[in-house]
């Protein structure tokens, strides 16, 4: 076992690392607090290839293995983990045209996708279905050479910018069971019947418009289907949120990360009763924890991400990576808070922003109590079939 990144991976960390440090960092409070979306940084993003991380060379892209791509949103997340949102979901998309799409819409839409020319989101959840996908009632009715589609869609990220977007839908709501009847359609912007409605207030996870979609008899061309066959469109979902929960497990390990960054300099510097605070054994003992769990949980992401890029089925893996590393994430920024006191509760620091970013990745991609069964349900299939 080798638990070092290859010396092309430090490198590439050491560039997103700057990337950060020179473009982030010193705008992501402001720019947060003000609610203003990261035109400039998204540029850079662009510039630096970061739309087409998952998007295969000849299609325009850099296709880097998955251990890279968690530490992009690792790195990112350091800084300003709003931003990295605008990047995962565009991943997903383009990591499903890139393994599903026919040729043909590879080769349409794929190029632009990974110049940041166009860019994409990823439409799964609804108001009354979000764990439970298989519950969704979005559905696409068969009209000739199109389809007429009817529902609406919640907490989707990019959704403004998304063209196409790839929606979840009930090609055949009759169907048993029911994933045999669901399709992800790709909607460009303009579609008639395709509407963007409000942008959702959250407490944290700032930077990317979160937004309602709505889909009023909206008219898509049938050449549209993803893989240009129906039926297939939850497991094509779901492959691609395995490489989803490794981008939450990179964003849970990048803020947790910062929080321990910010306690150990704060700490250092902050003078009680005649000593740096950093002197007291109470605060040493936050600081070993969280630094040794913030060390596991990356590692545990690593080694699921190097199952990804193995080519074998992921689920127990990047579950296992997102679940643990956002219960530290949530954990560390909490520590990191109590270690600033009065100062870490203050919009004047940072502090408070790591602690209103940290419980979306218990959220993202899957519940972390649904992938609580997802990963029971895994250990004990193994142990009446071993895995392969």
């Amino acid at each position: 076992m080798n638990f070092e990144l290859s010396e092309e991976q430090v490198e590439f960390r050491q560039l997103m690392r700057d990337f950060a440090s020179r473009s982030i960092s010193p705008v992501a409070r402001e720019s947060e607090l003000a609610g203003r979306y990261p035109t400039e940084i998204v540029d850079e993003m662009k510039t630096i290839g970061l739309f087409g991380m998952l998007v295969p060379a000849e299609y325009g892209g850099i296709g880097i293995d998955a251990v890279s791509y968690s530490i992009v949103f690792e790195e990112i997340s350091r800084a300003w983990m709003g931003v990295a949102g605008i990047l995962g979901s565009h991943s997903l998309a383009t990591l499903m045209l890139a393994r599903s799409g026919t040729e043909e819409q590879r080769r349409r839409w794929l190029p632009d996708l990974a110049s940041g020319r166009r860019r994409s989101g990823i439409a799964l959840t609804e108001p009354s279905a979000g764990s439970d996908l298989q519950g969704i009632t979005t559905s696409a009715r068969k009209a000739g050479d199109h389809y007429l589609v009817n529902g609406a869609k919640t907490w989707i990220t990019n959704a403004r910018h998304a063209d196409p977007l790839p929606v979840l839908v009930k090609t055949d709501p009759k169907a048993q069971p029911p994933h045999k009847g669901m399709t992800i359609l790709m909607i460009e912007q303009g579609t008639p019947g395709f509407a963007i409605g409000k942008d959702l207030d959250k407490l944290g996870y700032k930077g990317p418009e979160t937004s309602e979609v709505f889909l009023d008899d909206c008219r898509v061309p049938a050449e549209n289907v993803l893989g240009g066959v129906e039926g297939r469109g939850l497991q094509q979902a779901l492959a691609a949120l395995e490489f989803g929960r490794v981008n939450i497990a990179g964003r849970a390990v990048g803020v947790a990360q910062a929080s321990l960054d910010k306690a150990i300099a704060y700490s250092v510097e902050r003078r009680a009763f005649g000593r740096r605070i950093a002197e007291f054994q109470a605060i040493q003992l936050k600081l070993a924890d969280m630094a040794t769990e913030i060390q596991a949980a990356r590692l545990l992401t690593w080694w699921a991400s190097s199952v990804l890029d193995s080519g074998r089925r992921a689920d127990l893996e990047t579950g296992m990576a997102k679940l643990f590393a956002s219960e530290v994430c949530i954990k560390a920024s909490l520590e990191c808070m109590r270690i600033h006191g009065g100062y870490g509760y203050s919009t004047d620091f940072e502090i408070e922003r790591y602690y209103r970013d940290a419980p979306l990745m218990a959220i993202g991609e899957g519940t972390n109590e649904i992938l609580r069964t997802i990963i029971a349900r895994q250990l004990l299939k193994d142990a009446e079939t071993p895995r392969d």
